[in-house]
């Protein structure tokens, strides 16, 4: 599988990141199994969080011996320092390891919840004093929602993160507004030496009143010919790469569209957007 540079941190990332989402709800044997696909596939960076059910308390007795065959990120939705202090130290706890090679404030969708991580006593402090002491060697920021482009923009003339984390499918980038203003996040952080990892890359949509037969919060591609799609078309941009979808039973498909990844060219990237254009957001 391919693998590009997260950014200043020097590390090369396979393009497909695990995200700890699809273990929200897991027994032991089924994180061997699923475990087991991802080294398989060559990856290498793991992305997980609190946030994330029973990810950390699952994922602890499988990494404890393979700690040092991943780039590990980890997060916090808390917005103070003593409350971020205290899961950090949680996560490490459950995830059975001494430190994280990126640490990052999650989940931030508005203005208010930047300044609220940012201010004086926020959990920006917890990322500085973590980095100081040697348990995290990293700090990036995520997040969702229509804003988040812009907000990250805003959120890197605060503060130097050193990766971001945030949203980009074709339906997407067929607002013009968003279009724009992730790809001029991207051009920030290509100058500023920023990892990038995308989230939502399989998106469809909305569940609305339809059964939800996934464990995503939106409703996914499931036909490997639309993931293979979706992953290219993101792919394409200058990132580092995807965090995979929070769902076990998407993720061959997933990490076999990321192993067969091939550039896309503009005018098929173009026919994906005005395809995007009909498709509902799924926030």
């Amino acid at each position: 599988m391919e693998k590009r540079l997260f950014g200043r941190t020097g590390h090369l990332s396979t393009i497909a990141i695990f995200g700890g989402a699809a273990f929200w709800d897991i027994t032991p044997a089924q994180v061997e199994i699923v475990m087991q696909q991802v080294q398989d596939a060559g990856v290498n960076h793991i992305d997980v969080a609190p946030s994330y059910g029973m990810a950390e308390e699952r994922l602890g007795p499988w990494l404890k011996s393979r700690r040092d065959q991943f780039f590990l990120g980890c997060k916090t939705m808390e917005r103070t320092q003593s409350g971020s202090w205290n899961e950090l130290m949680n996560s490490l706890r459950l995830l059975q390891v001494k430190n994280f090679d990126l640490y990052q404030i999650h989940a931030v969708t508005t203005e208010k919840e930047l300044d609220d991580a940012t201010r004086p006593g926020g959990v920006i402090e917890t990322m500085v004093k973590a980095r100081k002491e040697g348990i995290t060697r990293f700090i990036g920021i995520t997040g969702h929602g229509q804003l988040a482009p812009r907000l990250f923009i805003e959120a890197l003339n605060r503060f130097d993160f050193d990766s971001v984390l945030f949203p980009i499918n074709f339906a997407l980038y067929a607002r013009e507004e968003y279009r724009t203003a992730a790809q001029e996040l991207i051009s920030i952080c290509k100058e500023r030496n920023v990892g990038t990892m995308i989230i939502k890359s399989i998106a469809r949509g909305p569940w609305k009143n339809q059964t939800q037969t996934n464990t995503t919060w939106y409703q996914p591609y499931t036909d490997q010919e639309m993931i293979q799609k979706g992953v290219d078309f993101v792919l394409s941009q200058e990132v580092t790469g995807i965090c995979t979808a929070g769902d076990i039973t998407l993720l061959p498909m997933i990490l076999k569209a990321c192993s067969n990844f091939k550039p896309m060219g503009f005018g098929e990237q173009e026919e994906l957007i005005l395809k995007g254009k009909e498709l509902e957001l799924f926030f």
